[in-house]
């Protein structure tokens, strides 16, 4: 399974392996589906609240598989596996819940489970599923491997509270493990990168990407969204920045590049953020004006982004874009003294 994205080896006018009809047509980067949102409550097999936040992968089968934020109605989420053979409409979602809760061997998910970005690595056959676990202490970084999302093997919080927006690189770096995540500290709620020899314990904890201050759109506050997309550029990361209004928050998304063999390294940073909440299924919600991706897939062609977010704390939503015009945007778009705040 091929994770490296070379520009120089893309087609000039790729095309989705099954076409999307767009709901705009504008030079935005990425484009929202005419038919959003693609999951609601009302799909679910079982009671629930709502869905959003779901963790993406493309299956060897071909199927598209989204394991889901699914939120309860204790209020509490766990995780569970919707799959679609074009990665749009026609989910089969598991009949009962894929991944729950286990305060009883792990007491750090007394509160539920949320928020699962999905990596391939390739050196141990298997995904990683790195997600939020919810207790007393706040939420913590917890680690699962599996081959088949049928079952888990669990590593239990791996960063302790409060960590969250985490996701595991597909290769080692110089022998070790990466993982980025985002710790709230005193400086603030910034993205680091930690290191493993194993995936158990961790160290090397560096800051790499702060989050900016004043009137920015990504001041105070940012995360990691879907795990990083790795090219011949460098790690392309799409991030959410929060912006605090008198209305409360707002969550938008940005850019940045990093280092392929030193991904602590910020290469560059967009300025200005590229998708928002603008539609009515992102505007309201049971957590107004968010736009919030997981997980993405990347099309045959190399360069097709289907970006899958949860919209609103709500609903799940998809929209397209280009691996290729994300590294132009890039290019006439971000300034100097990228990582640190300003």
């Amino acid at each position: 399974m091929k994770s490296f994205i070379d520009p120089a080896e893309l087609p000039n006018a790729p095309a989705l392996e099954q076409p999307i009809q767009s709901a705009r047509v504008d030079p935005a980067l990425f484009t929202r589906y005419s038919g959003n949102p693609i999951l609601t409550r009302q799909n679910w097999p079982y009671p629930i609240n709502s869905v959003f936040n779901a963790g993406a992968v493309r299956l060897p089968d071909g199927d598209t598989l989204l394991l889901c934020r699914v939120e309860d109605r204790t209020g509490l989420s766990h995780l569970c596996a919707a799959r679609s053979a074009n990665g749009i409409d026609n989910w089969r979602i598991d009949a009962k819940p894929t991944l729950v809760a286990n305060p009883r061997d792990y007491p750090e998910e007394i509160w539920g489970i949320e928020d699962p970005r999905i990596t391939y690595v390739p050196e141990l056959e298997q995904y990683a599923v790195a997600y939020t676990s919810f207790a007393r202490g706040g939420p913590g970084v917890s680690l699962a491997l599996t081959r088949d999302f049928k079952s888990f093997e669990r590593f239990g919080v791996i960063m302790p509270p409060e960590d969250k927006d985490a996701a595991l690189l597909p290769r080692r770096i110089n022998g070790n493990w990466a993982m980025i995540h985002r710790p709230v500290t005193s400086t603030g709620a910034h993205m680091w990168i930690s290191y493993s020899p194993d995936l158990r314990y961790w160290g090397r904890h560096k800051v790499i990407l702060e989050a900016r201050r004043g009137g920015w759109w990504d001041a105070n506050k940012i995360g990691l969204c879907s795990p990083p997309i790795e090219t011949s550029k460098g790690w392309l990361m799409i991030y959410h920045g929060v912006r605090q209004t008198a209305a409360g928050s707002i969550y938008r998304l940005g850019l940045a590049l990093f280092d392929l063999e030193r991904p602590e390294i910020c290469l560059k940073r967009g300025n200005a953020w590229i998708f928002g909440p603008e539609t009515s299924y992102e505007r309201a919600g049971d957590v107004s004006d968010v736009v919030f991706p997981c997980g993405q897939t990347i099309g045959a062609d190399g360069d097709t982004i289907q970006l899958y977010y949860g919209a609103a704390d709500s609903s799940m939503a998809l929209a397209t874009g280009s691996t290729r015009a994300l590294l132009a945007w890039l290019d006439l778009n971000s300034s100097a003294g990228v990582g640190t705040a300003n």
